[in-house]
């Protein structure tokens, strides 16, 4: 429950902060008549998320059991690598988002109301879509047969909202960097848990091998229906008993993406700049 939770939270924060600079930027440019379409767009945004998620939800119900599996393996890593590229993302360019939103805003003030309207819902719409796509994966790697994993999300949610409405009223200061920095971290090691789930769907779906091919068994010292078996897999989806192709894309996934991640700043940048200055000094030589 608290790795859907953590999703909730942080992919609601990243929305409610583009929501809140959205409207505070009209709000003291005194432009509130701009205000109703930005909130058509949001409105728009959040329906299309909500569509997207119950068409994974109730459309996948119809396949049969190898499609499904495919589907969900499928989709599961697609979710990973959004949600990978995503908190990279927000890593870089948080400190420019607020700047970036101002001049989209002010591009679609000067186009008009259908410009406003896509600005709100392209700018949220992309988390919606990014948000619902990787709900579903980590619901479905996590089900434990109860509504634990949704109500972990839909409370990871509603606290976003609750803190964007806090930072919009100034009432709330919190250091967005680390805070992403921490979340982003953590939302990777989730994300492992998530792909691992999915390669397993896939050699269920006898799209890829090794189904019978243990990495180890410690179903009798963890028990998947014991309290901290079920902690274990609605935190990390962790799994007593996974595949050796699990485990390796689980750690092939998990330390370099990790260790990058949480990299000091610069480190990418600085990297691309040597490496784009050795053919030069190569070529001089």
């Amino acid at each position: 429950m608290f790795g859907n939770y953590l999703i909730g939270l942080r992919e609601g924060l990243e929305a409610s902060l583009v929501v809140c600079i959205l409207i505070a930027y009209l709000v003291k440019t005194d432009r509130r008549d701009a205000l109703r379409p930005i909130w058509i767009g949001i409105a728009i945004a959040v329906a299309v998320a909500l569509g997207f998620g119950f068409a994974l939800t109730f459309g996948s119900q119809e396949l049969t059991f190898e499609a499904q599996e495919a589907l969900g393996g499928s989709l599961s890593i697609v979710a990973v690598c959004l949600v990978t590229w995503m908190v990279f993302w927000m890593r870089r360019t948080a400190r420019h988002l607020k700047s970036e939103l101002h001049g989209k805003l002010d591009a679609a003030l000067q186009m008009g109301t259908a410009a406003l309207v896509a600005t709100a819902f392209l700018a949220v719409g992309r988390e919606g879509l990014e948000t619902a796509l990787f709900v579903w994966a980590s619901v479905r790697a996590s089900n434990d047969g109860t509504h634990g994993p949704l109500i972990g999300v839909l409370l990871g949610l509603l606290t976003a909202v609750v803190l964007g409405w806090l930072f919009y009223r100034g009432a709330l200061r919190i250091n967005l960097a680390k805070f992403f920095t921490w979340t982003g971290g953590m939302l990777v090691i989730v994300a492992a848990g998530v792909l691992a789930y999915g390669v397993h769907d896939l050699q269920e779906a006898q799209f890829l091998g090794g189904l019978s091919s243990k990495a180890f068994d410690i179903s009798a010292t963890i028990p998947p229906d014991s309290w901290y078996g079920t902690l274990l897999k609605g935190v990390f989806n962790f799994q007593p008993d996974p595949t050796v192709l699990q485990v390796a894309v689980w750690l092939l996934y998990l330390i370099p993406t990790l260790a990058v991640f949480l990299a000091p700043a610069g480190f990418l940048s600085r990297k691309a700049k040597s490496e784009a200055q050795s053919p030069r000094e190569s070529a001089k030589a």
